[in-house]
């Protein structure tokens, strides 16, 4: 169970910004006896691994909050970020140290679709509203949403890491965030239309 919802976690967090549940699995696993990767994962935390997860990380949280480029981050992220958390569900449910099911560890394909289909979902949501803030905002509002987006990445990755048990809470503020935005650029893109809400 906690395993599951430590992936589950993860890949949510992998679908706002792959390179920082990465690259946190990675740090935890190195420095840390919280998680012990399967030696089918420990390339996750070796020296080449997490010097690149750091650049990239670097250029996401840059590239993500220039208006327009933010879009194209998207659309490579597309393939990225489900990859990524699809990796970090397989590898942390196969961790002895989280979980001790066996079926689990034995069977680390399961948690690599599901990170693959979390992660996926988020990722595709997050890409289907950014272009909105970014029209109705006039591009002002990219770097607010990406700051935001990458924080709540930092917080889930480290709520399902060390707290697991509060990935559930987390992925319901998650969504209800995500709908709550979601109306507001509904409600500011119809008051925007010409003629709106006047006598014909």
């Amino acid at each position: 169970m906690f395993a599951a919802l430590t992936g589950a976690g993860l890949s949510a967090a992998a679908g706002l910004n792959a390179y920082v549940p990465f690259l946190l699995v990675a740090l935890v696993a190195r420095f840390t006896d919280v998680i012990t990767l399967p030696a089918s994962f420990t390339w996750i935390e070796s020296p080449w691994a997490i010097a690149a997860a750091t650049v990239l990380l670097v250029a996401e949280v840059v590239l993500d909050k220039i208006p327009a480029i933010d879009s194209m981050n998207d659309l490579i992220g597309t393939a990225v970020r489900p990859t990524i958390g699809g990796v970090v569900f397989a590898a942390t449910q196969s961790a002895g140290d989280i979980d001790n099911s066996s079926w689990m560890q034995q069977h680390p394909w399961v948690g690599a679709v599901g990170g693959i289909v979390i992660a996926g979902l988020v990722h595709t949501t997050k890409a289907a509203i950014r272009p909105a803030v970014n029209v109705s905002t006039a591009g002002i509002g990219a770097p607010v949403i990406s700051g935001v987006e990458d924080v709540a990445s930092v917080g889930l990755s480290l709520t399902a890491i060390f707290l697991p048990l509060l990935v559930i809470v987390a992925l319901v503020v998650l969504v209800w965030a995500v709908w709550v935005l979601w109306r507001r650029m509904r409600r500011m893109r119809r008051r925007r239309r010409p003629g709106l809400g006047q006598p014909a």
